[in-house]
């Protein structure tokens, strides 16, 4: 631990503006929490609560991972920034371009919002030798967050992490900072904006995906959709009304941006209060489809109306079926199929989706939990000149692709593939509801849940180890099942990186466990295949109660 209160003096003395300004106010209690440590860089980047201090997102703090970017990168090389509607990213992004430019690194950014699938497009179109976007996804207004992306779009690796990493701790955040004036660095010539034809091109290649070839769908279908005062709303929309979707109500509350977030705390279509909102302008204008994209528009939900006029909200893993299927069926259907389709999930996504592409005649691959990893997997077909193969990949957590062009989840892709799906569908008078059903009929009914466990202070990490050693010690039984097969991450398996995950199966079900990333949890991930969902839910209860003893020994 640094020592914050020295730390918080020199920042009293070098630190200006509204910075300078929130430290002199703080408390004891408050400036030990906002000095006791800097902000954690990993693959995902930076993410932290908004605010004053080396454990908080400030201009300070970005200028000092740009600048150890910039000494990663080496003059010469080329950066895409883009940036969503939350407080101060775009301010952050101006910082950021102001720090390459002083360390002679051309800058191309985008002159408006934009979505996280847009930078990785630019990055590639561009030939840059990195991206970052500024954003914290889905999380509380409070949040902001730095996500950097490597030469082929792809997140960052771990080791290339650890790399930038090191060149950010040999800086100090005040002396050892370049720094140079956004608005000098776009008259130089050093920072460039992203021209129109870019972002039209992206949409073009949304609009490709489509594995309809002709079909006559009807089109005209209602549709409510919510960008969540995010950055969804104009490639969202682009992308549907260029393709024929007129009928599309916005919810007017959530259209424009705001950091605030005001109508929806918690931006994060996989909650129900984020789509609040949303489903009451369906029962308003009697639409079949919700459609909703997180602030940075990487994350896609939505919610369809059932028989009894109810809407439900559908989960990530539900999507990810729906549209597997549908492209599957399609392709085939088309003759559009490559001759080795490869499909890609993360290990704790739903199992069924396996046998659906096995089907097919699909491979699955599966990867660890993060896009990353999915985009790693397409660079690496690319290489070997199979990027074609490629037909989609999904992860639970509401991320989906079905193009190589973009290499992280893409809400803008994943928002105009459900609404064709969608529209196919009701078109034949099936709703997508109804599709899921006979999804279930065809390869069994599949319930996939997530429980976290939390393990808060400073004892918590050395929990949670002891936890994930008890669970290595040998877990037999689950819900009443015998344990059949292991899978053990944490030894680099199948090819995959290290990482502390363990995989358990059964006949019927599968249990992951792995500690969270980014918070003190312990998150598990239970699939049940049963005959139908009563049965599976009283199977989940079993197996939730068998592996008690093991989480709270």
């Amino acid at each position: 631990m640094m020592d914050y209160k020295k730390e918080y003096t020199r920042w009293l003395a070098l630190a200006d503006g509204d910075v300078l300004e929130e430290l002199k106010n703080m408390d004891d209690t408050a400036i030990e929490d906002a000095f006791y440590r800097d902000l954690a860089f990993g693959t995902g980047g930076l993410r932290g609560v908004i605010g004053a201090g080396t454990n908080r997102m400030n201009i300070y703090v970005v200028a000092k991972a740009s600048q150890g970017l910039s000494n990663y990168l080496g003059s010469g090389s080329s950066v895409v920034i883009g940036y969503d509607s939350r407080i101060k990213s775009n301010l952050f992004a101006e910082v950021a371009a102001g720090v390459f430019a002083a360390n002679g690194i051309n800058v191309y950014i985008w002159p408006e919002i934009m979505p996280v699938p847009t930078v990785s497009y630019a990055v590639r179109t561009l030939c840059a030798s990195a991206g970052i976007m500024i954003t914290a996804s889905h999380n509380p207004s409070k949040y902001n967050g730095y996500k950097v992306y490597g030469s082929d779009g792809s997140q960052i690796t771990v080791e290339t992490a650890t790399e930038i990493l090191a060149e950010i701790n040999m800086l100090d955040i005040f002396s050892d900072v370049h720094i140079s004036d956004f608005k000098e660095g776009v008259k130089s010539g050093m920072i460039k904006y992203i021209k129109d034809s870019v972002l039209a091109d992206f949409i073009e290649k949304e609009k490709r995906q489509s594995v309809l070839f002709g079909d006559e769908i009807n089109r005209d279908v209602a549709i409510v959709y919510t960008p969540l005062n995010g950055t969804g709303l104009v490639p969202v929309m682009r992308a549907l009304e260029e393709s024929g979707f007129h009928n599309i109500i916005i919810v007017e509350e959530q259209r424009k941006p705001d950091g605030n977030f005001s109508t929806c705390p918690y931006p994060n279509p996989e909650i129900r209060e984020a789509m609040e909102l949303g489903l009451q302008y369906c029962k308003k204008v009697n639409a079949d489809l919700l459609l909703a994209t997180d602030p940075d528009a990487d994350r896609c939900g939505i919610a369809v109306r059932a028989s009894t006029d109810e809407y439900h909200l559908l989960s990530g893993n539900e999507v990810g079926l729906l549209l597997l299927d549908y492209i599957c069926s399609q392709r085939i259907r088309h003759k559009t199929m490559p001759a080795h389709p490869i499909f890609i999930k993360t290990i704790v996504t739903i199992d069924l989706a396996e046998k659906i592409a096995e089907h097919y005649g699909v491979q699955t691959i599966n990867v660890l939990t993060g896009f990353k990893f999915i985009g790693e997997i397409i660079g690496r077909l690319e290489a070997q000149g199979r990027e074609k193969d490629f037909i989609c990949g999904f992860e639970e957590s509401y991320g989906y692709l079905t193009g190589s062009y973009v290499r992280d989840k893409d809400a803008v892709n994943a928002a105009f593939m459900i609404c064709e799906m969608f529209a196919f569908y009701k078109t034949r008078g099936v709703s997508l509801f109804e599709k899921l059903d006979e999804i279930y009929s065809a390869y069994g009914y599949c319930l996939n849940m997530l429980y976290s466990y939390e393990f808060p202070g400073s004892s918590g990490m050395a929990k949670m180890k002891e936890v994930m050693k008890a669970f290595r010690a040998g877990l037999e039984m689950i819900g009443g099942q015998k344990v059949i097969k292991v899978e053990d991450y944490s030894v680099g398996l199948n090819g995959l990186p290290m990482s502390d995950v363990l995989k358990f199966y059964t006949d019927d079900y599968s249990l992951v466990i792995r500690p969270s990333g980014t918070e003190p949890k312990l998150k598990v991930y239970i699939s049940i295949m049963a005959e139908n969902k009563k049965t599976a839910k009283e199977i989940e209860i079993e197996i939730v109660e068998s592996i008690r003893p093991i989480l709270f020994y």
